[in-house]
């Protein structure tokens, strides 16, 4: 970032990028002037037709421009566009910049990208009396208008978290020194009552509480052999409400599956709650997000009947070059990215005396069929899903407009788990504070009927351990 004064006036130069990633960034800047550039609107204007996404924002984007030009004046346009603000006077304008006869920087080809470091470079000399700064996701960009001395920032409304802060972790622990093992009771400084109601235990705690407890948090004495895990029910100024957990590492909860630490206990009973409808489980490769969650789902669609299907969905986006075009149905062109749905489902059909596997066994293949169907993000918009088992995989890989699409999509008796790892983002202009993935988790943060665990422990073998340490 360069940034050469700081005059009180300030011009925002945005970038074609930085309105596909957010429609709404013309409405971000506040009491300064927003300045869209020609090269920007002809970018957009490229963009405009198909139907993906991108295509979608920026008619999205064209409509807002036209909005707010078709009940100005010509003389209004050229003293700036006032922009609206909800339940307010306007604040900051919006002014297109237009040059027609621009000279071209020297020694740089005529691109798209170097006619917007031209059309900023004339408008900072044009207009001494403000600070005009490029704003753009384009990182090369960035690194081209720093070399310039261009004034140059990163679009961060969207972050829903600072570089400085990391994604809520869902866990807190307290080593227990209590013998009696009732509880981390003594690294707090509160007072504890005990009661059962209706065959579960709760924990209501009163008096100086830390500042990052949030509701459907975990509260455990260790990592590993923990005595003591409960999960964060009520929250209010000096108080709290505990619900101890069930402690699945020995009794099977579903399909034969256990948890080998308090993490994946938390998030086995975060998968199996009634009163949970969100769920977002993070961790690096191999921590057996997928395992769990399909395993929690059978377990509540095929034996407890709760459900009546899982859907099961993800980004259809390649980590390399993409394969071309796939033919055969919605399912069989989705079939190369559920190769983690069939993988689990042969670890969760295998026995585990012989090492066979009954997934190839044609009664079973029917019965998994009937119940879940694969389903191509794309194709979510309009539906509404009643008694649905929704799997959201590879969440980071989605922008937060695109999560909130799916998220919305949730009927009567539906349940909504988000997976994913922020550290394998391979979405253009996303990052680990930016993806759909963090907004969901910090945005439902305070919402009593959603969870989140990071999970920690690879559980794949040592080689994938070791890949995810040492790479």
């Amino acid at each position: 970032m360069v940034r050469l004064d700081k005059k009180a006036k300030r011009l925002y130069v945005l970038d074609t990028n930085v309105l596909l990633h957010d429609p709404a960034a013309l409405y971000q800047f506040e009491e300064h002037e927003v300045v869209i550039p020609m090269t920007v609107l002809e970018e957009l204007d490229k963009h405009k037709n198909g139907m993906r996404e991108i295509a979608r924002t920026a008619r999205q984007v064209s409509r807002t421009l036209s909005d707010l030009t078709n009940q100005v004046t010509f003389d209004e346009i050229q003293r700036g566009i006032p922009i609206p603000r909800a339940g307010g006077t306007p604040l900051g304008r919006l002014r297109f910049l237009c040059y027609p006869e621009l000279e071209p920087l020297e020694h740089l080809e005529e691109s798209p990208d170097n006619c917007l470091l031209a059309e900023t470079c004339r408008l900072r000399d044009e207009r001494p009396d403000a600070s005009v700064i490029l704003v753009t996701k384009d990182i090369n960009l960035r690194v081209k208008a720093a070399a310039l001395r261009v004034p140059v920032e990163d679009y961060l409304t969207d972050r829903a978290f600072s570089d400085s802060d990391a994604m809520l972790d869902g866990v807190r622990i307290y080593p227990d020194t209590d013998t009696s093992g009732n509880g981390p009771w003594e690294a707090l400084d509160v007072e504890v009552e005990v009661e059962r109601v209706d065959h579960h235990t709760f924990y209501q705690l009163k008096g100086d509480l830390p500042n990052d407890w949030h509701l459907g948090m975990l509260v455990s004495d260790s990592e590993n052999g923990a005595g003591f895990e409960a999960i964060v029910r009520e929250m209010n100024p000096g108080q709290a409400r505990l619900q101890l957990l069930t402690n699945y590492r020995h009794k099977a909860c579903a399909w034969g599956v256990h948890a080998h630490d308090s993490r994946q206990n938390f998030a086995l009973n975060l998968l199996l709650d009634d009163d949970i409808d969100l769920v977002t489980i993070a961790g690096s490769a191999g921590t057996g997000k997928t395992y769990m969650t399909l395993a929690a789902a059978f377990q509540q669609t095929l034996d407890a009947k709760r459900f009546e299907r899982i859907v099961f969905t993800r980004a259809p986006i390649s980590m390399s070059e993409d394969i071309g075009y796939l033919p055969g149905t919605e399912e069989e062109k989705m079939s190369p990215w559920m190769g983690a749905f069939h993988d689990n489902m042969d670890n969760l059909l295998r026995d585990e005396h012989d090492g066979s596997t009954s997934w190839n066994e044609d009664a079973t293949r029917t019965l998994i069929g009937s119940r879940v169907q694969i389903r191509a993000p794309g194709f979510m918009r309009g539906r509404t899903l009643n008694d649905t088992f929704l799997i959201i995989d590879e969440a980071q890989n989605f922008t937060p407009k695109q999560l909130k699409s799916l998220l919305t999509r949730a009927g009567r008796n539906t349940k909504i788990v988000c997976l994913g790892n922020v550290g394998q983002i391979d979405t253009p202009y996303l990052t680990a504070n930016t993806c759909g993935m963090a907004a969901v988790v910090q945005r439902f943060r305070d919402w009593p009927h959603a969870g989140h665990v990071t999970l920690r422990s690879v559980e794949r073998s040592r080689l994938a351990l070791a890949g995810e340490e040492l790479l």
